[in-house]
């Protein structure tokens, strides 16, 4: 059984550690509040006497796997500090945590306080709320209650922060703690842009939130712009549920790449683009090579791969304008080739990749995106002509026409006779070159 959550009231919490700290004579320096030396008092409290603080970005993953695999509500950590149900899930997830080694070589946390007993003070609010430590202070009511063997742990050792500290002088704590090198907290990517989204959002510049952190600037705004990648994955991407853990080991990449990748294409392609990014990434595991090989498909090559891909599945792309509608913008963007205004939309194909049954779609996604990797790269060794002639003749061997809609058969009967043109042109051009 795990060790059971008993919540001492805010107040009486309050006034235990209050005359503990005054009847207290002895004190450790601290460097990391009010980002100046302080002396804080160390004191000893019953092992039951602290809560865990929830708002811990060291957990923020977990929390959300946890509200998503509960049914819980969005804000059930966040409002519930004093919550006994709360915080004995709280406990779980950092006793699990606390059971982890950085490395599989490294003893856990559990492990170096079973050998060695508690070395440091854990860190506490005035109130009892555990500002660092919380780790620890899990593994050690797990030890405590497994009997005499630890009844020594029946109280921890703290050091308590002045009553005036506020909600975010404590955020600092924790930023200014993990920005110590030496003693650089084990964080997910998620938990680390998170803690520095929390950062800007109290008002602070990239540049003032890098200082802090000791980092480069860039790479504080990196991380704002993957975490928006990221959440916007996990808020619209099909079969993702919101759970940050199926995120947590190797998509930091991929949508920290992303806004680069995105950037000056019209709003409707950065939609499309990120479902080419999506599916991919949903689907690495049948890809040949490692997904950033693929960064291109997404990026730059995006239009070739959709258009392939809705060529495959047999989708519209080509939309009709009527000029009286949008004013005849759509007509500085027309070819005129004798036929109605049209402009291109790949609604439907993205719709088809989003679709739940959309095997046929992802299939020729990952098959439109190999082909043009392998053609950019064919045209930057001098092989493009090749490949692409190779593929026009793929693509006019599989025309079927015994299953062309009458209607168009006009249509392409005047695509045949241009491409007749264009293979008479390149027939010279290579009879030219030739010795």
């Amino acid at each position: 059984m795990p060790y059971k959550i008993k919540i001492t009231a805010p107040v009486n919490r309050t006034a235990t550690i209050a005359s503990k700290v005054v009847a207290s004579t002895e004190k450790r320096e601290f460097h990391e509040f009010r980002n100046r030396r302080s002396e804080l008092p160390l004191i000893q409290v019953p092992i039951d006497l602290p809560v865990y603080r929830v708002e811990n970005y060291r957990t923020f993953t977990d929390q959300k796997d946890f509200i998503s695999a509960e049914g819980k509500a969005a804000d059930y950590f966040s409002a519930g500090q004093e919550s006994e149900e709360v915080q004995q899930a709280q406990h779980q997830l950092l006793y699990k945590l606390a059971l982890q080694g950085k490395t599989k070589e490294d003893a856990s946390v559990s492990d170096v306080l079973e050998a060695q007993g508690q070395r440091q003070p854990l860190l506490i609010s005035a109130s009892g709320v555990v500002v660092n430590g919380n780790r620890r202070l899990a593994a050690l009511r797990e030890l405590y209650d497994k009997g005499s063997k630890f009844s020594h742990f029946s109280h921890v050792d703290v050091l308590v922060l002045p009553a005036d500290a506020t909600a975010e002088e404590i955020v600092d704590v924790e930023a200014n703690l993990q920005a110590i090198t030496d003693v650089k907290l084990d964080y997910d990517w998620i938990g680390e842009a998170q803690l520095i989204n929390r950062l800007v959002n109290l008002g602070r510049s990239t540049a003032q939130v890098a200082a802090q952190l000791r980092r480069k600037e860039k790479d504080i705004k990196y991380a704002i712009q993957t975490l928006a990648e990221a959440d916007l994955y996990l808020k619209e991407a099909p079969g993702t549920e919101g759970n940050y853990s199926e995120i947590r080991e190797d998509a930091e990449q991929l949508f920290g790449d992303l806004p680069k990748l995105l950037e000056g294409k019209s709003e409707p392609m950065k939609e499309a683009s990120r479902v080419i990014a999506w599916t991919l990434y949903q689907n690495k595991g049948r890809l040949d090579g490692r997904l950033y090989d693929y960064n291109a498909a997404i990026g730059g090559l995006a239009d070739d791969v959709l258009d392939r891909v809705a060529d495959e599945l047999g989708i519209q792309t080509e939309v009709a304008v009527d000029p009286s509608e949008d004013g005849g913008g759509a007509d500085d963007f027309a070819i005129d080739i004798g036929d109605e205004p049209q402009v291109t939309s790949f609604a439907g194909v993205i719709e088809a990749l989003k679709a739940p049954d959309n095997d046929a779609a992802i299939e020729a996604l990952i098959d439109a995106t190999q082909t043009v990797i392998q053609l950019d790269k064919g045209q930057r060794s001098g092989k493009a002509a090749l490949k692409s002639v190779q593929q026009a003749h793929t693509k006019l061997a599989s025309v079927d026409l015994s299953k062309a809609d009458k209607s168009t058969l006009p249509k392409i009967s005047k695509q045949l006779e241009a491409i007749k043109s264009l293979v008479v042109a390149l027939e010279d051009k290579i009879a030219k070159h030739k010795p």
